[in-house]
């Protein structure tokens, strides 16, 4: 008997983390043969074959340390990830997500040529390269589409930006616009971009150091102290909350700089950046959400703290003790 209205079975490898959770989303998680090392949402995908292993912070390390490893291998010319080709070959994809917005993040197309042309069967490759919101949720349809579920990655993109358009139409009525800074690495420290600031602006404030649509790029607290942040927002890339804080007080041990910050800004909120600021996929819009809550709070409606604190100042003169 025919499975009317049912779409074909297809053999997908995500190699990075906003696609796989839009994937899931599409409800074709199942359908997953090959995922990324931070392929981690939703739970039921990580018993998914990894085909990723990081050279970089493999064993933590501070930010300190990460970005030192990560500057010596570019420099010299090596990867950051060393592809699994024998596992690649073993799940044998018809469609491979991959992506070329950031080199440091993930494998590139470039670096899957080679393993792509040995397989006795091309796959289909789909290259995501988001830079705004709108950017993501139309990759959303580009999945689908490749997929064979059009239908459904337009019902999910509608529905993204439904929620999207209510915080906006919420936060535009607010005249007090927050002056925001956002960090996304704290040594040194990088100021976020891309859709970040535009996350920003929707949430009723005002990016006062980062640039929609344009890379993260490196600031200093001089360049901070001067442009006048009401509310700080750290948010680590791929980083958790708790996750953070450990390492705000790892660099406060040593860092005089943070030791003044944490008197000069008594608005810091860390923020789950792994999964609502650092991965282009349908959970940005739960991080618009979120920053909205943040600098529009409303009375009786706490934050979750497994989304984002309020570093209080007594906490943070503790964290920052030497």
């Amino acid at each position: 008997m025919p499975a009317y209205g049912r779409h074909k079975t297809m053999r997908i490898c995500s190699l990075i983390p906003g696609a796989t959770e839009m994937v899931a989303a599409l409800d074709l998680a199942d359908q997953l043969v090959g995922i990324s090392h931070e392929c981690d949402f939703p739970t039921s995908v990580r018993q998914v074959p990894v085909m990723i292993e990081p050279l970089v912070g493999k064993d933590g390390g501070s930010s300190g340390e990460i970005d030192r490893q990560v500057k010596e291998l570019v420099a010299s010319g090596q990867r950051l990830y060393r592809l699994n080709e024998d596992a690649f070959c073993r799940a044998r994809p018809d469609l491979i997500l991959t992506q070329d917005l950031c080199h440091v993040c993930s494998v590139t197309p470039d670096q899957l040529t080679r393993v792509i042309e040995s397989l006795q069967r091309r796959p289909n490759v789909l290259t995501l390269s988001p830079t705004t919101l709108d950017d993501m949720i139309h990759d959303i349809e580009r999945i689908a589409q490749a997929a064979d579920v059009l239908t459904r990655g337009q019902a999910l993109s509608q529905k993204l930006r439904r929620r999207v358009d209510h915080v906006r139409a919420i936060t535009s009525r607010t005249s007090a616009r927050p002056r925001v800074v956002c960090l996304e690495w704290l040594d040194p420290l990088y100021v976020a971009g891309h859709w970040v600031p535009e996350m920003v602006a929707l949430a009723g404030g005002l990016d006062v150091l980062g640039s929609q649509d344009a890379p993260s790029h490196e600031t200093t607290w001089q360049a901070m102290g001067a442009a006048r942040p009401d509310v700080v927002l750290i948010m680590p890339c791929g980083y958790s909350v708790e996750r953070t804080v450990n390492e705000l007080k790892r660099v406060g041990q040593t860092g005089g700089a943070w030791r003044r910050a944490c008197e000069q800004w008594p608005d810091l909120y860390v923020v789950d950046a792994a999964s609502y600021f650092s991965r282009p996929g349908p959970r940005l819009v739960d991080g618009v959400e979120l920053l909205a809550s943040i600098l529009h709070p409303t009375p009786g409606h706490p934050l979750d703290p497994a989304k984002a604190i309020k570093l209080e100042a007594s906490m943070l003169t503790r964290s920052c003790a030497s």
